[in-house]
Protein backbone atom coordinates (compact mmCIF):
# COMPACT_ATOMS: atom_id res chain seq x y z
CA UNK A 1 0.00 0.00 0.00
CA UNK A 2 1.46 3.42 -0.93
CA UNK A 3 2.70 5.60 1.90
CA UNK A 4 0.30 8.46 1.04
CA UNK A 5 -2.66 6.09 1.28
CA UNK A 6 -1.59 4.95 4.74
CA UNK A 7 -1.21 8.54 5.88
CA UNK A 8 -4.63 9.45 4.47
CA UNK A 9 -6.23 6.43 6.17
CA UNK A 10 -4.59 7.31 9.49
CA UNK A 11 -5.67 10.94 9.17
CA UNK A 12 -9.26 9.91 8.39
CA UNK A 13 -9.33 7.60 11.42
CA UNK A 14 -8.07 10.41 13.64
CA UNK A 15 -10.64 12.90 12.33
CA UNK A 16 -13.85 10.86 12.20
CA UNK A 17 -15.92 13.52 13.98
CA UNK A 18 -14.88 16.24 11.54
CA UNK A 19 -15.46 14.03 8.49
CA UNK A 20 -18.88 12.93 9.74
CA UNK A 21 -19.82 16.54 10.49
CA UNK A 22 -18.88 17.62 6.96
CA UNK A 23 -20.93 14.70 5.60
CA UNK A 24 -23.96 15.66 7.72
CA UNK A 25 -23.69 19.30 6.63
CA UNK A 26 -23.50 18.21 3.00
CA UNK A 27 -26.55 15.96 3.51
CA UNK A 28 -28.56 18.80 5.10
CA UNK A 29 -27.62 21.13 2.26
CA UNK A 30 -28.52 18.58 -0.45
CA UNK A 31 -31.79 17.66 1.27
CA UNK A 32 -32.94 21.28 1.55
CA UNK A 33 -31.98 21.99 -2.06
CA UNK A 34 -33.74 18.85 -3.35
CA UNK A 35 -36.87 19.86 -1.44
CA UNK A 36 -36.56 23.34 -2.91
CA UNK A 37 -36.33 21.97 -6.45
CA UNK A 38 -39.28 19.65 -5.83
CA UNK A 39 -41.66 22.06 -4.08
CA UNK A 40 -40.62 25.66 -4.72
CA UNK A 41 -39.99 25.65 -8.47
CA UNK A 42 -43.34 27.32 -9.23
CA UNK A 43 -44.37 28.91 -5.96
CA UNK A 44 -43.10 30.92 -3.02
CA UNK A 45 -43.95 30.06 0.57
CA UNK A 46 -44.45 32.86 3.06
CA UNK A 47 -43.37 31.51 6.42
CA UNK A 48 -43.44 34.89 8.17
CA UNK A 49 -43.47 38.52 6.98
CA UNK A 50 -39.66 38.53 7.16
CA UNK A 51 -39.09 34.97 5.89
CA UNK A 52 -40.06 33.66 2.48
CA UNK A 53 -38.96 30.45 0.81
CA UNK A 54 -38.28 31.26 -2.84
CA UNK A 55 -36.40 29.27 -5.46
CA UNK A 56 -33.54 31.18 -7.11
CA UNK A 57 -30.86 29.94 -9.50
CA UNK A 58 -27.62 31.71 -8.57
CA UNK A 59 -24.90 31.57 -11.23
CA UNK A 60 -22.72 33.98 -9.29
CA UNK A 61 -21.17 34.33 -5.87
CA UNK A 62 -22.34 36.01 -2.67
CA UNK A 63 -24.68 38.98 -3.11
CA UNK A 64 -25.10 38.13 -6.79
CA UNK A 65 -21.62 39.23 -7.85
CA UNK A 66 -19.87 37.46 -10.73
CA UNK A 67 -23.11 36.27 -12.36
CA UNK A 68 -22.27 33.71 -15.03
CA UNK A 69 -18.82 33.07 -13.56
CA UNK A 70 -19.52 29.43 -12.72
CA UNK A 71 -16.26 27.98 -14.08
CA UNK A 72 -14.12 30.54 -12.25
CA UNK A 73 -16.09 29.98 -9.04
CA UNK A 74 -15.64 26.19 -9.35
CA UNK A 75 -11.88 26.64 -9.72
CA UNK A 76 -11.65 29.10 -6.82
CA UNK A 77 -13.71 26.78 -4.60
CA UNK A 78 -11.48 23.81 -5.47
CA UNK A 79 -8.38 25.88 -4.67
CA UNK A 80 -9.81 26.97 -1.31
CA UNK A 81 -10.86 23.43 -0.38
CA UNK A 82 -7.43 22.13 -1.40
CA UNK A 83 -5.68 24.80 0.66
CA UNK A 84 -7.79 24.08 3.74
CA UNK A 85 -7.11 20.36 3.48
CA UNK A 86 -3.39 20.84 2.84
CA UNK A 87 -2.99 23.24 5.77
CA UNK A 88 -5.49 21.47 8.06
CA UNK A 89 -2.97 20.49 10.75
CA UNK A 90 -1.36 23.94 10.94
CA UNK A 91 -4.69 25.78 10.96
CA UNK A 92 -6.29 23.49 13.55
CA UNK A 93 -3.35 24.06 15.89
CA UNK A 94 -5.01 27.40 16.68
CA UNK A 95 -7.76 25.63 18.59
CA UNK A 96 -11.21 24.12 18.34
CA UNK A 97 -12.90 27.35 17.21
CA UNK A 98 -10.72 27.37 14.11
CA UNK A 99 -11.09 23.63 13.53
CA UNK A 100 -14.89 23.62 13.69
CA UNK A 101 -15.09 26.86 11.71
CA UNK A 102 -13.10 25.14 8.97
CA UNK A 103 -15.43 22.12 9.14
CA UNK A 104 -18.44 24.39 8.57
CA UNK A 105 -16.70 26.18 5.71
CA UNK A 106 -15.75 22.87 4.07
CA UNK A 107 -19.28 21.48 4.40
CA UNK A 108 -20.80 24.60 2.87
CA UNK A 109 -18.21 24.90 0.14
CA UNK A 110 -18.73 21.27 -0.88
CA UNK A 111 -22.51 21.77 -0.97
CA UNK A 112 -22.33 24.77 -3.28
CA UNK A 113 -19.57 23.13 -5.35
CA UNK A 114 -21.82 20.14 -5.95
CA UNK A 115 -24.55 22.47 -7.27
CA UNK A 116 -22.17 24.35 -9.54
CA UNK A 117 -20.81 21.15 -11.08
CA UNK A 118 -24.07 19.15 -11.26
CA UNK A 119 -26.55 21.94 -12.08
CA UNK A 120 -24.48 24.83 -13.42
CA UNK A 121 -25.83 27.11 -10.69
CA UNK A 122 -26.39 27.18 -6.93
CA UNK A 123 -29.89 26.62 -5.58
CA UNK A 124 -30.84 29.42 -3.17
CA UNK A 125 -34.14 29.52 -1.30
CA UNK A 126 -34.03 31.42 2.02
CA UNK A 127 -35.33 34.96 1.48
CA UNK A 128 -35.18 37.28 4.50
CA UNK A 129 -36.61 40.14 2.40
CA UNK A 130 -33.76 42.52 3.33
CA UNK A 131 -30.86 40.30 2.28
CA UNK A 132 -29.98 38.41 -0.90
CA UNK A 133 -31.55 34.94 -1.13
CA UNK A 134 -29.23 32.25 0.26
CA UNK A 135 -29.13 28.56 1.24
CA UNK A 136 -27.98 26.23 4.03
CA UNK A 137 -24.44 25.93 2.61
CA UNK A 138 -24.11 29.72 2.62
CA UNK A 139 -25.17 29.71 6.27
CA UNK A 140 -22.56 27.08 7.14
CA UNK A 141 -19.85 29.10 5.38
CA UNK A 142 -20.94 32.30 7.14
CA UNK A 143 -21.02 30.75 10.61
CA UNK A 144 -17.63 29.11 9.95
CA UNK A 145 -16.24 32.47 8.84
CA UNK A 146 -17.55 34.13 12.01
CA UNK A 147 -15.88 31.42 14.07
CA UNK A 148 -12.57 32.09 12.29
CA UNK A 149 -12.99 35.84 12.86
CA UNK A 150 -13.62 35.25 16.57
CA UNK A 151 -10.49 33.11 16.72
CA UNK A 152 -8.55 36.00 15.18
CA UNK A 153 -10.06 38.54 17.56
CA UNK A 154 -9.51 36.37 20.62
CA UNK A 155 -6.45 34.28 19.75
CA UNK A 156 -5.14 31.50 21.89
CA UNK A 157 -1.87 32.40 23.59
CA UNK A 158 -0.09 29.86 21.41
CA UNK A 159 -1.16 27.25 18.87
CA UNK A 160 -2.30 23.98 20.39
CA UNK A 161 -1.07 20.70 19.05
CA UNK A 162 -3.69 18.85 17.07
CA UNK A 163 -4.73 15.58 18.68
CA UNK A 164 -4.50 12.46 16.55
Amino acid sequence: MPNWFSRLRDWARAHKAEIWTVAVLLFIDRLTKCLTLAYLADTDIIVAPFLHLRYVQNTGAAFGIMQGGNLILILVTLLIIGYLIKCWKELCAYGPLVKWGLVLILGGALGNLYDRIALGFVVDFIDLRVWPVFNAADSFITVGGVMLALALLFPAKRPQREEK
